[in-house]
């Protein structure tokens, strides 16, 4: 806030929206725009991470360890994302609640379920209901970022499972021929060169997760898509703003805001194909190859 904004009244047009935009509200629009790039720097490495471990897994010589890859992928593909979205963080919130209230309160006589409602000890609740405002929205951060990398996880091992399978299988057999372990063959041969196969399936992924950020607004998260909803219209169940209802211009800025993000998105990808394609016996490696002088 400027100091010539301490009269709105004496304000011109111009002047009159630099205050506007820069008031306290606005401020936390923009900082919201990091909880969404949080989630991204976040959910992506996690997500790979799980989708790493069911493609192993679903690659796995044990029955029970394949079967729960194959579980974990086709329950998740099988189901609407906004399913889990919503699902996940109830169901852990209710889970670590549930651990709590019985390490806590091992006197307490009345059933937790009744019928819809979900009611354990007050020493239970997670966080407590004096907590500090960023603990309250730390935890519900880290229940949807939990969502988000176990959704997009299952989508990710489906992914590397078929860039694993497309290395060809001689490269293998021939690591093992030189007396290297399945393990070592694996680390060595296979994983450095999946990755070639993998990167479009995985940029398509980033892109979907980039647009799924805005599902945070319906697990009660405060992103960039709420204060749009919140600061575009008249008025709220607090407020009445100076204007009429301008949400088709902060959506509209929202809108910028994600193509943007994707553009900037398809450009690395687009280096990262480039350079992991070099030597490598696929199409973009032979066309590298080819236009070498």
């Amino acid at each position: 806030m400027f100091a010539f904004c301490a009269d709105p009244g004496a304000l011109q047009t111009l002047a009159w929206f630099l205050c506007y935009l820069t008031s306290g509200t606005h401020l936390a629009m923009y900082w919201s725009l990091g909880t969404v790039l949080l989630l991204l720097a976040l959910a992506a490495p996690l997500a790979l991470g799980f989708g790493l471990a069911g493609a192993m897994a679903v690659r796995s010589h044990i029955g029970p360890v394949r079967w729960l890859g194959r579980a974990y992928v086709a329950m998740v593909r099988g189901v609407p994302d906004i399913i889990f979205f919503l699902f996940v963080p109830i169901a852990v919130d209710q889970g670590i609640e549930y651990l709590v209230h019985l390490a806590r309160c091992p006197d307490w006589t009345e059933p937790v379920r009744r019928g819809a409602e979900f009611v354990v000890c007050p020493a239970a609740k997670v966080p407590q209901a004096g907590a500090a405002v960023w603990m309250q929205n730390a935890y519900a951060f880290a229940l949807a970022l939990l969502a988000f990398a176990l959704v997009f996880g299952a989508f990710a091992a489906n992914t590397l499972h078929g860039a694993m399978a497309a290395v060809p299988r001689a490269q293998m057999e021939t690591a093992e021929a030189y007396g290297m372990t399945r393990r070592q063959a694996f680390r060595r041969i296979l994983m450095p060169q999946m990755w070639v196969y993998a990167l479009p399936g995985l940029g398509n992924l980033w892109m979907i997760l980039i647009k799924a950020t805005p599902l945070l607004f319906l697990l009660g998260i405060r992103d960039i898509v709420y204060w749009a909803r919140e600061l575009g219209g008249a008025k709220t169940s607090l407020y009445a703003y100076p204007h009429a209802d301008w949400r088709v211009w902060y959506f509209l800025a929202v809108l910028v805001v994600y193509l943007l993000m994707t553009w900037i998105s398809e450009r690395a990808f687009a280096r990262i194909a480039a350079r992991l394609a070099i030597g490598q016996p696929t199409a973009a490696g032979e066309a590298l190859r080819k236009a070498a002088p």
